[in-house]
């Protein structure tokens, strides 16, 4: 198992020791997802140590809640490029570890995606984006399963 992290190194290495302390495989990679080199170096690691990949949890994301007037580009910005795109770019390169032998995917979304709240539109509409690329996605990749 490859434990992702962006800043808590410690909560990361303590998952690991759970893991190999009951006789599993894992490893701590710090990668921001929200960048594209840090998710290519992620999976990189995880092709080196491991050879493909059966499961991909996308479970990274950021919440902001910010009314009409407090929104900014960078409010914006800061979590579609997490919540979203590198949601994107994750599985991207997650398939590409799968080699068509079957796998499965996990996308982490919110409530909020269907029933937004107040203050929470940037947010909302990441979560909404997720549940959307999932279902694309389900139609999209799983012809590839037997491919």
């Amino acid at each position: 198992m490859v434990v992702n992290y962006a800043s808590s190194k410690a909560g990361a290495d303590a998952v690991v020791k759970r893991i190999t302390g009951n006789g599993g495989k894992a490893l701590a990679v710090q990668a921001d997802v929200s960048k594209l080199e840090d998710i290519q170096r992620l999976f990189a690691a995880t092709n080196s140590a491991y050879g493909r990949l059966d499961i991909l949890v996308n479970s990274a994301g950021i919440y902001e809640f910010a009314p009409l007037e407090g929104i900014t580009a960078d409010h914006f910005h800061r979590q579609f490029n997490l919540n979203v795109l590198g949601l994107l770019f994750t599985t991207q390169e997650a398939v590409k570890l799968m080699d068509g032998n079957g796998g499965s995917i996990i996308n982490i979304s919110s409530m909020v995606g269907r029933m937004p709240v107040p203050s929470a539109s940037v947010y909302s509409a990441t979560k909404a984006a997720v549940d959307a690329i999932t279902v694309a996605l389900a139609g999209e990749l799983d012809p590839r399963r037997s491919a």
